[in-house]
């Protein structure tokens, strides 16, 4: 385990933060294995090294030692972390969540943790303080967030259950599920659901970024998603990107631009809110559908949900990142013919979603690999882009293309099989335990120094004013 070396006392002007660093114990306490005792040790710790940290001057004003002294110091407490969630993990959530009886979503769940265990992950505050900086220059807080949901999700029993809860319904969903029954339309700003004769169709509307994903999106999407699912009148779901007013698309429809890339640069994605959100949240709402009923014993591998239905993806112009990622969940997926596919995952520096994960199956092992690491692109008529697209039609057919593909999908039959074909196809537990090493290694990426390097040489120097 690395220990952290501490630099030499600064000049006057900035000796403080040094003698408060030097107060760190040399070594991490040793763990016992018993449980109220390694706790004592081990929050006394790392609350004294995030004190430390926040008394040091904000990252920008820091000179070299200094950030070599605290990039010493969050190691360290990373590897504490680590080593006390592998030994108790359970026990912490128990507690957090009262013996498995409160089902607390990832924000939430993180907010307990702050508060009944400190130092071991961010406080809000401390990670609505890291919100307000460029990516380059956050303290990276969100490190300790991914390492605690690693634990927490590759326990079965406790990974479930947080699975479980995060298939619960949104708050805003249940609050607009009326209006919504009622007058079959519901606009959540940067999304719209409409249903017309039993067929739902939510679309994203970020009309600025031509349907870029960012934590705004998310939250819409996942609102809407659940009132699709909420709703006993909707019987299909259809997923597509609303017509922008971009010159270079006006009064076109585009499915979605991936994640948005100047957001990331400029600090404003989130690891709870986006990165995590978006795979436990409403794309995994599309697979399983929403837990309604308490669950809260049924921590197994294997549960089933209480409401899924089956949904169409709607392709016009181009699904990027993101974007592409959302399509192998989908029942059916119906592209304009001039459409077209990309992941390019290098470019955004990111691991990109479960793609990982869904492309395997349809697109093999090779295909895979050109498309994460090589940005392969696909377009809808290629024979390739059979691993992701049903049926194409011209694009001024589309309504129709894509109003029989959902039309077709409601049938008694459908939900049974696609339940089958899941459980197959995406097993409960892989799916886990996949989300638990995810957490921690876009956590990582998502405050390296590669992540910035890697933006400005692909995407934000050759599109400033651009709208991605």
């Amino acid at each position: 385990m690395r220990t952290p070396t501490l630099a030499a006392e600064a000049p006057a002007t900035d000796a403080a933060p040094a003698v408060l660093l030097r107060a760190l114990p040399a070594r991490p306490p040793a763990l016992t294995g018993e449980f109220t005792k390694d706790r004592a040790a081990v929050t006394a710790y790392l609350d004294t090294t995030m004190r430390l940290i926040a008394d040091l001057p904000p990252r920008t004003e820091r000179d070299p030692d200094r950030q070599r002294d605290a990039a010493a110091v969050h190691d360290g407490a990373h590897t504490l972390r680590h080593r006390f969630l592998a030994t108790h993990a359970e026990r912490v959530y128990a507690e957090l969540t009262d013996g498995l009886t409160r089902t607390p979503r990832l924000d939430e769940l993180t907010a307990l943790a702050a508060r009944h265990f400190p130092g071991l992950v961010p406080t809000p505050a401390q990670l609505a303080d890291d919100a307000r900086h460029m990516q380059r220059n956050k303290e990276g807080w969100e490190i300790a967030v991914g390492i605690f949901f690693q634990a927490v999700l590759s326990a079965p029993a406790v990974g479930n259950h947080l699975l479980r809860s995060m298939l619960r319904p949104t708050t805003r969903a249940r609050a607009a599920l009326l209006d919504y029954q009622l007058t079959g339309h519901a606009d959540l700003g940067i999304a719209t659901v409409t249903r017309r004769d039993g067929i739902a169709h939510l679309e994203l509307c970020n009309d600025e970024f031509l349907n870029a994903e960012d934590d705004a999106a998310v939250e819409a999407l996942e609102t809407g998603c659940d009132l699709v699912l909420l709703d006993p009148a909707s019987h299909v779901g259809v997923l597509r990107g609303a017509a922008q007013t971009h010159p270079a698309h006006a009064g076109r429809r585009v499915f979605s631009a991936g994640i948005n890339l100047t957001h990331l640069y400029h600090g404003d994605i989130s690891l709870l809110g986006f990165l995590l959100r978006r795979e436990a949240g409403y794309i995994a709402k599309f697979v399983r559908g929403l837990c309604l009923e308490d669950g809260t014993g049924d921590t197994g591998d294997n549960w089933w949900p209480d409401a899924d239905k089956p949904w169409v993806g709607a392709v016009d112009a181009f699904a990027i990142g993101g974007g592409l990622q959302i399509l192998p969940v989908m029942d059916r997926v119906v592209a304009a013919d001039d459409a077209w596919f990309s992941l390019p995952a290098m470019e955004e520096g990111l691991v990109p979603g479960v793609s990982n994960l869904r492309l395997l199956h349809p697109a093999g092992s090779r295909l895979t690999r050109r498309l994460i690491f090589w940005g392969h692109k696909l377009n809808a008529r290629d024979p390739e882009a059979a691993v992701i697209v049903d049926e194409t039609a011209p694009a001024d057919t589309m309504d129709s293309a894509v109003e029989r593909a959902a039309q077709h999908l409601d049938h008694p039959a459908v939900g049974a099989n696609r339940r089958m074909l899941n459980l197959v196809e995406e097993p409960a537990d892989l799916f886990r335990r996949y989300l638990a090493r995810y957490a921690y290694e876009q956590a990582r990426l998502l405050h390296s120094p590669a992540l910035i390097s890697t933006l400005e040489r692909t995407w934000i120097n050759r599109n400033r004013g651009g709208s991605r």
